[in-house]
């Protein structure tokens, strides 16, 4: 059977969709199936994304306190410590040469590996110096969703759902969920036994599976906020918290990572793409960091610190509107839903009915963003960003299904850019392809040949 789509491109009925009447579109349509046995080591269905209606509540309610900006503060030093190996690792390699070519992908697949080995599973993990260690090999094959093996699952899901559902069929190879789940499960014992604390996000999880995670609303006042930042909606939050069994544990440490592993990097090579083709703005971002690192007196960059620097964040900004994660969002309609607007339209969107919303087509629309192919931070300035109208920029979604780790991400990117431009420029390279050729098919946002990029010591 076909189901019916809309396409909604209005943005005062995306908000009327995703915000106000969000009771009538609380699920993204299912592609690949639910799991209803909480213990299974069947994760897909398991994780936030995958949850729907009150399984979906219970479980944004109990995670949500895991990602305000007070706990991703407590993180930061290892995303610090993490981005800081990077441009250690670039500048041994680079000590004899003026600069040398990388691939950009490549190069950033890595560090959020690392960083992600760090933060969410509490492993030390070395990806450039150790480049076919167990975590990211594993990883690179859990986010290869151009496999045959993966498609033919998509497909058998579209086709025989409820056999694909009754024989737990997951979306994830069953060898690499035992893989992630073992060090998810051994490092949880281990704490557990040895009374062991570490800020990162096994020890936040532990917190949810015992139910004893709680908000700290006081802190987040005092935290400057990333303008992509999404934030938390009450409906969110507002519902019944709940332990997570070992499994659900496990499945949220997976969609933590392949969140922060494969979307954090594509960001990242996007965003290195241009500010090698834009040198004004490599360069205006470069006496920005200058100006911060002057201010912290030879220690590390701090999480207080990132969030002040306005130019940073424009950049950001602009380069997640350019080269958006994820290029739409959906919703399915719960029940029947009537639409009216100012001109006396009226129709029904009936249950089931699957919402489309184009977040490239509201980023490239010429009436929200002049210019739109142009790649430009001013877009984002003080003095111009009250005029986005609201619903036509979504990098992380909207509404109380947005990405609950926007902070997470960005304080991901921001690291690493502040740290690489303070030691290289940003070169192009024969190989580096203007305009940029994107891959096709059933993956996510990619370059089809390559982001190629020069690493050029500033220093001598």
């Amino acid at each position: 059977l076909i189901n019916p789509v809309f396409v909604v491109r209005d943005p005062e009925l995306i908000k009327q969709i995703t915000v106000k009447d969000f009771d009538h579109f609380v699920n993204h349509r299912p592609i690949f199936g639910s799991n209803l046995d909480r213990d299974s080591i069947a994760l897909f269905g398991k994780t936030l994304f995958a949850l729907s209606d009150q399984q979906w509540r219970n479980m944004r309610a109990t995670l949500s306190p895991a990602f305000t900006g007070s706990k991703m503060r407590q993180m930061f030093d290892q995303v610090v410590e993490c981005s800081a190996d990077v441009v250690q690792y670039y500048r041994e390699q680079n000590h004899d040469v003026d600069g040398r070519e990388y691939e950009m992908k490549e190069v950033f697949s890595r560090y959020t590996t690392d960083v992600i080995a760090s933060c969410a599973f509490g492993l030390k993990v070395d990806s450039f110096r150790d480049p076919t260690n167990a975590f990211y090999t594993n990883g690179k094959r859990m986010i290869d969703f151009a496999r045959f093996k993966i498609l033919l699952k998509v497909i058998a899901y579209r086709v025989f759902p409820w056999l694909m559902e009754k024989l737990e069929v997951d979306l994830f190879d069953r060898e690499l969920n035992l893989f992630f789940a073992g060090i998810v499960l051994d490092t949880a014992n281990t704490r557990e036994k040895e009374g062991i604390v570490r800020p990162d996000m096994i020890h936040l999880l532990m917190q949810a599976k015992k139910g004893i995670l709680r908000r700290q609303k006081e802190q987040e006042e005092t935290l400057v906020e990333a303008f992509a930042t999404v934030q938390e909606s009450q409906h969110a939050i507002s519902h019944e918290r709940q332990p997570l069994t070992q499994m659900e544990l496990v499945a949220q440490c997976l969609i933590f990572f392949l969140a922060g592993f494969d979307t954090v990097a594509n960001c990242l090579t996007f965003l290195a793409y241009e500010l090698t083709l834009n040198r004004d703005v490599q360069d205006r971002l470069y006496e920005e960091i200058l100006a911060t690192d002057s201010t912290l007196e030879g220690k590390p960059v701090s999480y207080e610190a990132l969030q002040r620097m306005k130019y940073m964040d424009m950049v950001v900004s602009e380069s997640l509107r350019k080269w958006s994660p994820a290029p739409s969002t959906d919703r399915i309609c719960t029940r029947d839903y009537v639409v009216r607007n100012e001109d006396g339209v009226e129709f029904t969107i009936d249950k089931g009915t699957i919402v489309f919303i184009p977040i490239v087509g509201l980023h490239y629309d010429p009436q929200y963003y002049p210019d739109p192919e142009k790649f430009d931070p001013e877009r984002f300035s003080e003095s111009n960003r009250d005029k986005i109208q609201p619903g036509t920029y979504l990098p992380f979604g909207i509404g109380p299904r947005n990405c609950i780790g926007s902070r997470f991400a960005l304080k991901e990117v921001k690291a690493i850019i502040y740290q690489l431009l303070k030691e290289f420029t940003f070169e192009r390279t024969p190989r580096t392809e203007v305009p940029i050729r994107l891959q096709k098919g059933f993956i996510a946002l990619n370059s089809e040949n390559g982001v190629f990029v020069n690493f050029k010591p500033r220093h001598a």
